[in-house]
């Protein structure tokens, strides 16, 4: 979708995300200054070389093949950032995909051959290629009414998951009262709530860590289950004055978890085995990322993060793999930047730009349905993301979403309200709220390029734009995204 496909809003913008006309008020809201101040520079990038249409699927091909045996498609902004089409496409020429972190918290929309639309949150992007074996590692916390509910759907379209689908006996599992925790903390915060997405991510990592947590492997012991459930059931009650618990309520979890394990069984292998055996195959094996860098608890904006690791490390502590093994990572990031829930967000476009913007990209959760604030592109945060994970290549997404605007601006660099430089992504949150952003101002191409295929077959302000990006990162951009379908990819 492009920005032309716009309606002319009413008084609540919100209320119409599908809109179609574009106006000229839209495009004086979108292209006016963001939260801090706009410096313009002058840019001469260089001419994009010419692709043939046969050279271009070579050069597809040969980008593919020339991934590692262990490769791995990361976040690099807030989330959100459409990993799960580039791990779609890449998982048909991979044997294995594997998730290692986070939850149902992690939304992933996919298109098949027939442009049906899947909405994944658990089973890896990889599960549309028949050929393809889906693992969930130990470092996934797994609900499972929502996973069997998601297999349901699946095999109701036609996708078999039987013998494709392994889940770690290691993981552990998340429970039903894990939301209701997650909403009673976050009532809780009141105004200083972290905004999470209220699936249980936070509080079933948190039973982990503390070690009382529950792994799957336990439900091979319905003998010690009860003993095990009720002191997580009671530590809620104790913490929670509206947690609702009793031993009626014990005991319906405890039969509901007796048919979960019968159903579950064909699924439970020592995925740290699994993963290790097929390395020593020869087998390639894709790693998808839920969430993003900018989302990690140890360097994203704390406290408004995930409760996992989406960087780099979580590929080895989330599946038992050794860093040694571990080649091509791909990052993934928008060609402007989004964020759902509380936080700071340096590029925000505020105000009625921002909701234009978020109408364009359709920019709702996969997972909750909320809308995603949305901003210009943060060269700050991705290159610091960049050197977090050490990507090999990026994949852009969405330029399509960029197109007709007359000129699109690129956050390059963060200075302190005196004007002193700032070097990297603070830490600091205050720092964060009240720091300014330096821009680029670029010219648009107001061309849809949603059915372009070959980079030369660009217009030439978008080639600009995608090679700044790769200069002021460092790092080159191998796959663009021009729309959600599968094919809607060009290799460059």
């Amino acid at each position: 979708m492009n920005l032309s496909s716009l309606a002319t809003l009413d008084s609540n913008p919100l209320a119409t995300p599908r809109s179609r006309a574009f106006t000229a008020h839209f495009r004086a809201h979108l292209v006016s200054r963001p939260r801090n101040f706009v410096v313009c520079c002058s840019l001469n990038p260089p001419a994009a070389s010419s692709l043939s249409v046969a050279e271009s699927a070579t050069q597809k091909l040969s980008r593919i093949d020339s991934l590692s045996q262990v490769s791995g498609v990361l976040g690099c902004q807030w989330g959100d950032e459409g990993k799960g089409k580039l791990v779609d496409i890449l998982a048909q020429h991979f044997d294995i995909v594997a998730r290692c972190q986070g939850g149902a918290n992690a939304g992933h929309t996919i298109y098949n051959a027939e442009g049906k639309k899947f909405a994944l949150h658990l089973v890896p992007s990889g599960i549309l290629n028949e050929e393809t074996l889906c693992v969930i590692g130990n470092g996934v916390v797994v609900h499972l009414p929502g996973l069997f509910k998601e297999i349901d759907g699946l095999e109701s379209n036609g996708v078999s998951c039987k013998g494709r689908i392994l889940i770690s006996d290691r993981a552990h599992l998340l429970f039903d009262f894990h939301q209701e925790v997650d909403g009673l903390r976050e009532a809780e915060l009141a105004n200083s709530f972290i905004g999470t997405t209220k699936r249980g991510i936070g509080p079933a990592y948190s039973s982990k860590v503390i070690r009382n947590g529950i792994r799957v492997s336990d439900l091979r012991h319905m003998d010690t289950f009860p003993q095990k459930l009720d002191v997580l059931l009671a530590d809620a009650a104790s913490r929670f004055r509206d947690f609702n618990y009793s031993p009626e309520v014990l005991k319906e979890e405890v039969e509901k978890y007796k048919r979960f394990a019968e159903r579950l069984e064909p699924f439970i292998v020592d995925t740290v085995l699994v993963m290790n055996d097929a390395i020593s195959q020869k087998k390639k094996i894709l790693v998808e990322g839920g969430q993003a860098t900018m989302l990690d608890i140890d360097f994203g904006t704390y406290p408004f993060v995930t409760s996992s690791s989406p960087s780099a490390g979580g590929i080895c502590t989330g599946l038992g793999i050794a860093p040694r093994v571990v080649g091509d990572l791909i990052g993934v990031v928008k060609a402007y930047t989004t964020r759902v829930g509380e936080g700071p967000f340096p590029t925000e476009i505020l105000g009625q730009g921002g909701d234009l913007l978020r109408f364009a990209g359709q920019e709702f959760g996969t997972t909750t349905g909320r809308p995603r604030r949305c901003g210009w592109l943060d060269i700050v945060a991705l290159k610091y993301s960049s050197q977090i994970n050490g990507f090999s290549s990026l994949n852009l997404t969405k330029l399509d979403v960029l197109s007709d605007l007359p000129e699109i601006q690129l956050g390059v660099a963060y200075k302190h309200a005196d004007g002193t430089p700032i070097k990297s992504f603070p830490a600091d949150l205050r720092l964060l709220e009240q720091l300014k952003v330096e821009y680029e101002v670029l010219p648009g191409w107001k061309t849809d390029i949603s059915k372009i295929r070959n980079y030369s077959d660009l217009p030439k302000t978008a080639r600009q734009y995608v090679e700044r990006i790769e200069e002021l990162v460092g790092i080159p951009i191998h796959y663009i995204g021009v729309g959600p379908g599968r094919d809607a990819l060009i290799f460059k």
